[in-house]
């Protein structure tokens, strides 16, 4: 059933861009410099507004929020953000992996069921 009200329909979407970049960079305590830096250095591309403003997603801010915590530490931006990018890919590769290693089992299974 769809709501009436559209943002509804988002407040569960960890991909929906909702915040603005004032906010976001409020949530994160930080300041838009870091937000665009980290922009530029493409771990992050907000969505744009249709007045041009960037838009960040609760998933965006979970990155970023992991480059500051680098960065807060001494690791240079550059290098934060190329971190945090080969972090996520090997999660990805792990849940990848997890779901090849399901499949295969129960594959395995079945022939050994059939074969009984």
């Amino acid at each position: 059933m769809a709501s009436d009200n559209p943002l509804n329909d988002h407040l569960d979407d960890d991909d929906y861009p909702a915040y603005t970049m004032g906010r976001a960079a409020e949530m994160l305590g930080t300041t838009p410099a870091f937000l665009r830096a980290i922009g530029e250095a493409r771990l992050i591309t907000p969505l744009r507004s249709e007045g041009g403003h960037r838009r960040y997603s609760r998933y965006q801010l979970r990155i970023a929020a992991r480059a500051r915590e680098l960065v807060d530490k001494g690791t240079p931006i550059e290098a934060a953000c190329r971190i945090v990018i080969l972090e996520d890919q090997l999660e990805e590769a792990q849940r990848i992996n997890a779901a090849y290693r399901h499949a295969a089992g129960e594959s395995a299974d079945r022939v050994e069921s059939e074969s009984a």
